[in-house]
């Protein structure tokens, strides 16, 4: 009872703000304070109002607060531990990797350009002898692949 009174109230006062604003010639302002005072007489006759204040002042409502709380608190914690272990996670990321390495040809590292985009062909590089004697064919074929 009280609740509603105190909101037609400041529906009243604000009304009343914005008529003196409107008599000062300032319409688009005096409707908008007219809008916002509207606001809390549109709360009490919907019943808003009411249902806030039997729920601040009821026990059971903020019991259900409470539980909802530590339901919402052991929920964030399990996740919390569960992200910093790793459980589940780990067979999880085993499998996603060997689907991925059977999923991929051996050829499918080389880039798929048209032929319009791709650029001149360069010649082949002459292998160079060297005293070493290491075999470097696998890194040019490497280069080669990717253009280089």
């Amino acid at each position: 009872m009280i609740a509603e009174t105190v909101c037609s109230a400041v529906s009243v006062a604000g009304l009343g703000i914005a008529a003196v604003t409107a008599y000062r010639k300032r319409f688009l302002a005096a409707a908008r304070i007219a809008a916002y005072s509207l606001v809390p007489i549109g709360l009490v006759m919907t019943g808003v109002v009411g249902w806030l204040a039997d729920t601040a002042f009821s026990p059971t409502a903020w019991a259900g607060f409470v539980v909802l709380g530590g339901a919402w608190l052991l929920f964030t914690s399990t996740r919390a531990v569960e992200r910093r272990r790793g459980v589940g996670t780990r067979k999880e990321r085993k499998a996603a990797e060997a689907a991925q390495r059977e999923a991929v040809a051996p050829a499918a590292s080389a880039p798929s350009l048209s032929q319009a985009s791709r650029p001149a062909a360069r010649p082949a590089a002459k292998p160079r002898a060297t005293g070493s004697g290491e075999d470097f064919s696998d890194i040019e074929a490497i280069l080669k692949k990717h253009g280089i």
